[in-house]
């Protein structure tokens, strides 16, 4: 019994995040998430271990908690030789005027919304628990959840535009892309970035199946190909440029994980994926931002990418070494705007994950990013060395099309996607899949022994 709720944990915990944690708008939702995904870590940490930890998982999880504790170090409070520099100055100026002593303060800007940040590291940090700790990594159970998550999006989008007015009851967030199949999101790119990302545990789900008997290939082929339609169907629903862009080179490097080792076309494929990879990134570095009315006329400081980028630039080098606190970009960014380019819009992210946590982690946020990518491209790459490793294999695909649309958008800051992207790098750290059959096979085989 114990052991079928830890092969389920990891998948239904997965699904909720898909259907639930669409947008920081739905505040309730997500802390039923980060309720239910701080039991499941309290459950991995007091339980047994019944296997040795995997020795690609030790490096991750210790940069979680170095993580972890960079975000606790900016809520302590600290004397003014430490947070009174930078833009700081004025701060304890401010307290020199008044005739008061400067006290000790946090180093973030914004000590509530840094920890309202850091309640959202934990459905990631949960559903790794889960898979690594819990050993719960049922490969095809965790890619029939992502799947069909996905699938009741496309369904959700189906009926957000069965009204042409764009007013359809539908949606779910007051805050979204009216007129966009966005399912379960708020914004029609963080859909597209679910769409994408179950391209390649598609193909992961025909190979797995392709070592089966007749009746398993022909029932997972038609799975596949059926899901294969409706995501194809969802992605043309969905409007967003990063869907189109993306789901190229994705697919690309998703028939890799298909095609026969000795197969002469996997040169090719690759050096397609990798040209269109730039190509996607450059096309949507050049887009204006979003699918609403705030990508309609790009003329403005709100909705240019180049010019947030410029003016977060500006505040990473004022907020240095240390960093504007996680989660103060909103308030940060608005004491950069120049009065006269102002509009009723108003900037809530970078459109660039990786400056945006410069600019709120500083130089030690900086040097995790690093440590971070270092370890990945390693697991990676030997993800790719083992040919059996179907689901590793498409877990480095999707996990690289995450960090890339995180160049031009923010779609790891949702529990569903930050979700996603733990369980791709858990699938990349847990060893060779057992010999044993999994759970959420098709069908057991059964053998007829004649005397």
């Amino acid at each position: 019994m114990r052991n079928a709720v830890r092969s389920t944990i990891a998948p239904l915990y997965l699904f909720g995040c898909l259907i639930l944690g669409g947008s920081a708008q739905g505040i309730w939702q997500n802390m039923v998430l980060q309720l239910v995904g701080v039991t499941i870590i309290a459950w991995a940490i007091a339980a047994p271990a019944d296997e040795p930890l995997a020795p690609r998982a030790k490096p991750l999880l210790l940069l979680a908690i170095v993580s972890i504790a960079l975000i606790g170090l900016q809520l302590a409070p600290v004397p003014p030789a430490v947070w009174a520099h930078g833009q700081r100055t004025r701060v304890a100026e401010g307290f020199a005027l008044l005739g008061q002593p400067v006290p000790w303060l946090p180093l973030s800007l914004t000590p509530y919304e840094t920890l309202s940040s850091l309640l959202c590291l934990i459905p990631p940090l949960a559903i790794f628990c889960a898979i690594v700790c819990l050993k719960a990594y049922r490969r095809i159970l965790l890619a029939s959840a992502l799947v069909a998550g996905t699938v009741a999006g496309i369904l959700l989008g189906a009926l957000q535009l069965s009204t042409t007015r764009g007013d359809s009851p539908w949606y779910l967030y007051p805050e979204t892309n009216r007129g966009l199949g966005v399912g379960f999101f708020a914004n029609a790119n963080h859909m597209a970035t679910l769409l994408v990302i179950s391209l390649p545990f598609l193909a992961a789900l025909a190979a797995n199946g392709r070592g089966g008997t007749m009746q398993r290939r022909s029932a997972v082929l038609t799975i596949v190909v059926a899901a294969s339609l409706v995501l194809i169907v969802g992605i043309a629903l969905n409007g967003s440029l990063a869907g189109y862009t993306l789901a190229i080179p994705v697919t690309a490097a998703s028939a890799l994980i298909f095609l026969r080792p000795a197969s002469h076309w996997r040169k090719v494929i690759a050096a397609f994926a990798a040209l269109s990879i730039v190509a996607a990134v450059a096309a949507l570095a050049s887009s204006s931002i979003g699918g609403t009315r705030l990508s309609q006329d790009a003329s403005t400081a709100v909705q240019s990418r180049e010019q947030i980028l410029a003016i977060t630039g500006k505040a990473i080098v004022d907020h240095m070494p240390f960093g504007s606190g996680l989660g103060s970009f909103v308030r940060v960014y608005r004491t950069y705007e120049s009065p006269d380019t102002v509009s009723s819009e108003y900037v809530i992210h970078a459109h660039n994950d990786y400056a945006e946590l410069a600019l709120e982690l500083g130089l030690p946020g900086l040097a995790l990013i690093l440590v971070f990518l270092a370890w990945w491209a390693f697991a990676v790459v030997s993800a790719w060395k083992d040919a059996s490793r179907v689901f590793a294999r498409a877990a480095s695909i999707a996990s690289a099309a995450i960090l890339v649309h995180s160049l031009v958008d923010f779609p790891l800051r949702t529990a569903a996607i930050s979700t996603c992207f733990a369980m791709c790098l858990a699938l990349m750290v847990v060893p060779r899949a057992p010999l044993r059959q999994e759970v959420g096979d098709i069908r057991p085989t059964r053998h007829v022994v004649v005397g």
